[in-house]
């Protein structure tokens, strides 16, 4: 069982500088057809400062930092026995080349069903510009399987 004094435990803090050809490839790897993720002049005209990131981007700050994998770690949790489960995102507002994204998180949660087969780690993680503002906040759920 994982310890749950581990609940409200800061998972660290990533840093992405948002860039166009990492917009564009990830728009196309997402299979995003829109033009604004890939043409600056269609997002212009869509009323964005540049182009904007696809509405999951952001989750890739924390990706990125290897902090989910860290705390695994220090959970002593297989990566093996990890199931991504669920992941939501509120926005605020938009994330565009060019930006600077600053993602701190924390564990919310961690709670266990069927007698402990199952457990969940239970992640909310908010996204600040650099600028300050609040761009997004994203919730996660990751699975153990025992």
């Amino acid at each position: 069982m994982i310890d749950r004094t581990w609940i409200g435990h800061q998972i660290g803090r990533s840093t992405l500088v948002i860039e166009r050809g990492r917009l564009r490839f990830f728009a196309k790897a997402i299979g995003e057809t829109n033009p604004i993720y890939v043409d600056e002049t269609a997002a212009a005209a869509a009323g964005y400062t540049d182009l904007p990131a696809p509405p999951t981007f952001v989750f890739a700050a924390e990706l990125d930092s290897n902090t989910m994998f860290a705390l695994f770690d220090q959970l002593g949790v297989p990566l093996g026995k990890v199931l991504h489960g669920e992941q939501g995102f509120e926005y605020f507002a938009p994330v565009v080349a060019g930006d600077t994204v600053t993602v701190t998180s924390r564990v919310k949660d961690i709670y266990d069903k069927r007698g402990g087969a199952l457990e969940f780690v239970e992640t909310e993680s908010t996204a600040v510009n650099q600028r300050g503002e609040t761009v997004a906040q994203m919730r996660g759920v990751t699975v153990v399987r025992n």
